[in-house]
């Protein structure tokens, strides 16, 4: 499956001096990365394992979800995730129903407990997403941006980012971009540190996420494709 580009955004052009100026990712950054991927791949496989099967007993193929996401200066990548909804079709063969009714049983479990985000750590095994950064966007989103939100791309996507441990999917589109670019121009490995342990304070005393973007204004639209996210 190969993610399609993202007309008009594939590099990313700032406007403002301000913007242009924001700094590029610290140095060893990457290292930290492969270094936590390789402490956790032998945990997660075993736990992606176990809730891939839980999932295919409970409610069939497929197990796994993957979906176009933009990244680093607008360039297109493919997501993986556990799937954690069901995709009942209408009779125009589109899926049906808002976000929350369609997600399933275990589902709700895998994102109490943010299970089904393991899977994209091949995505940063293979250099397009980071530990630490903005989540990653769906193209249609990037098209909602204002120029000074589309400085959000100057950093490649993360599992987690500061947005997430200041009020996760609490807060709206815009205020969730407002922390990224602040992370995005104050970006260091002592706050990438930070945001990891909070991240894992976060799902453990207060678990994960199971959110709806229908009555979100940027990311509400007929438009998402997202069988079984």
């Amino acid at each position: 499956m190969t993610a399609p580009a993202v007309p008009g955004r594939h590099l990313w052009r700032a406007s403002a001096p301000e913007e242009s100026a924001a700094p590029s990712p610290y140095r060893g950054k990457r290292l930290l990365d492969l270094a936590v991927v390789c402490l956790a791949l032998a945990p997660a496989l075993v736990l992606c394992a176990a809730a891939a099967a839980a999932h295919l007993m409970a409610h069939g193929r497929p197990v796994l979800f993957r979906q176009p996401r933009v990244g680093r200066d607008g360039r297109p990548f493919v997501l993986w995730k556990l799937r954690t909804m069901a995709d009942p079709k209408d009779e125009s063969g589109r899926s049906a129903g808002a976000d929350l009714a369609r997600v399933t049983a275990v589902g709700r479990v895998l994102r109490r407990l943010s299970l089904d985000e393991l899977p994209q750590l091949l995505n940063v095994m293979r250099g397009e997403m980071s530990l630490v950064g903005p989540r990653p966007t769906l193209a249609y989103q990037v098209h909602r941006y204002t120029d000074r939100q589309l400085v959000r791309l100057r950093a490649l996507p993360g599992l987690t980012g500061l947005a997430q441990v200041r009020g996760r999917q609490r807060l709206t589109w815009p205020e969730r971009i407002e922390w990224d670019l602040r992370y995005v121009r104050h970006q260091s490995l002592r706050l990438d540190l930070t945001i990891l342990l909070l991240t894992v304070w976060a799902v453990l005393a207060r678990g994960g996420t199971t959110v709806g973007h229908d009555n979100d204004p940027i990311a509400r639209t007929s438009e998402r494709i997202h069988p079984g996210a």
